[in-house]
């Protein structure tokens, strides 16, 4: 059993086997969002506000902070996108950025024990990112590729996730704060990207013992529908071990799908955040059916 324990300076999230799927909303990332990423630069954070409270509002239970606009000041822009979400909302945070001057101004600004996002298996990369993450005692989410890329062989990217466990290990991280991302491939170009992703969860799980994450809608890059092919994605990787994925929690389908694997994985006992979430619209869908069996029985009547 292998809980990876995240949390800000009141409330804790615990990433775990056997444990309800943790949902890391994606949206405060101004990749692709041309109108977002103009705004953080010129200063203007309502948008990060907004879309802060709309992901927690929607069921995140983390959310992922990204600020990496070219030619901007990114560590300061972290830093403060770091302070405002926690300013506004009690859910931990993944610090997400590939500059590491980033990294430590989004750790140095973060009360609690956060999520960096992350580090790969190449080696300036490893002795750059993991004292950071052991100086903070955070915990890190651990990219399966290296100088060599991404390959499409799992046993390789396997390699790789053994390879920053036991480096991570060199620095006194244990594996309860590796989370690793096994990398998910566009279902689109590669028809074995689903399978690839689901053996590697399970020997993730099975063999290091760490807990996992992906950026779950590059499974559907270029298909339409896309939250169908994520929602299907979403139920298998929890099927096959997987314990937490950063996605966008604004789309209902994808909430509703994590929420019913977890009920038919046994990860919500009694089904109580089920129901919770879900007994209102079911109950007036209850009250109406009755109503409408009565308009056509007069009718049949008449």
């Amino acid at each position: 059993m292998t809980d990876t324990i995240l949390s800000s300076a009141t409330r804790e999230v615990v990433i775990g086997f056997n444990r309800p799927f943790v949902i890391i909303g994606e949206r405060i990332n101004p990749t692709g969002r041309k109108l977002l990423a103009e705004e953080m630069k010129s200063g203007d954070f309502s948008r990060v506000e907004a879309d802060a409270l709309a992901q927690v509002g929607c069921g995140a239970h983390m959310l992922d902070v990204n600020a990496g606009i070219p030619l901007a000041d990114e560590p300061a822009l972290l830093a403060r996108a770091v302070e405002l979400v926690q300013s506004i909302t009690d859910v931990p945070i993944s610090i997400d950025s590939s500059i590491v001057d980033a990294l430590k101004a989004g750790l140095e600004a973060y009360k609690g024990k956060p999520l960096v996002n992350s580090v790969t298996g190449e080696e300036d990369r490893l002795e750059s990112v993991l004292p950071l993450v052991a100086k903070h005692g955070a915990a890190v989410v651990a990219i399966c590729n290296d100088e060599t890329g991404i390959s499409e062989d799992p046993d390789v990217r396997f390699e790789v996730a053994r390879t920053i466990v036991n480096r991570a290990a060199d620095h006194g991280i244990g594996p309860e704060d590796v989370v690793i991302d096994p990398l998910v491939m566009p279902i689109g170009a590669i028809g074995q990207a689903g399978r690839q992703v689901f053996a590697l969860v399970h020997r993730i799980r099975e063999e290091l013992k760490c807990n996992t994450t992906c950026g779950a809608s590059n499974v559907s890059f270029g298909l339409p529908n896309r939250n169908g092919i994520n929602s299907a994605f979403l139920c298998m990787a929890i099927g096959a071990g997987m314990t937490s994925a950063i996605t966008n929690p604004l789309h209902g389908e994808v909430v509703q799908a994590v929420m019913g694997a977890d009920v038919v994985n046994g990860q919500d006992e009694n089904c109580t955040r089920w129901i919770q979430k879900y007994r209102d619209s079911a109950a007036g869908a209850g009250s109406q059916a009755p109503s409408r069996l009565r308009s056509r029985r007069r009718a049949g009547h008449r």
